[in-house]
């Protein structure tokens, strides 16, 4: 077996790689360019310690966020706040005002944001021959 991938690997109709081989540091990894996805927007975001994240909207897109590495606090235009951790996820509409903060003193935080619009495709999965 080899070892697990680091960098962008392509094929016909496929691509892989990792975070680490599409960055190094603070702020956002391209996922979606490194992979050439299509279909809809996708970033892993570092943060450090104590990081908030500018309060942002969005005109079009619907966005899910899904912690990686750290405990994340988001917080919402309503006033909200809501706590998580490594594999918690938020769905946010698109004129939702957002931010996010590492509550961490001492750790980097990673999180996906993944957003679309225009909806939901359904069950198209076919077997092949």
């Amino acid at each position: 077996m080899s070892d697990p991938v680091r960098e962008t690997v392509t094929g016909e109709g496929w691509a892989v790689g990792s975070l680490d081989g599409m960055g190094d540091g603070w702020g956002f990894r391209k996922v979606r360019h490194a992979l050439g996805v299509q279909a809809f927007g996708i970033n892993a975001v570092v943060i450090p310690p104590g990081y908030t994240s500018n309060r942002h909207a969005h005109e079009r897109q619907e966005e899910v966020y899904f912690v990686h590495r750290g405990t994340l606090e988001f917080t919402f235009n309503d006033g909200e706040t809501q706590l998580l951790g490594p594999g918690g996820l938020a769905r946010v509409d698109p004129p939702t005002v957002r931010s996010v903060r590492n509550t961490s003193e001492s750790e980097d935080a990673i999180y996906l944001a993944i957003g679309g619009a225009d909806g939901y495709v359904g069950r198209d999965g076919v077997v092949p021959d």
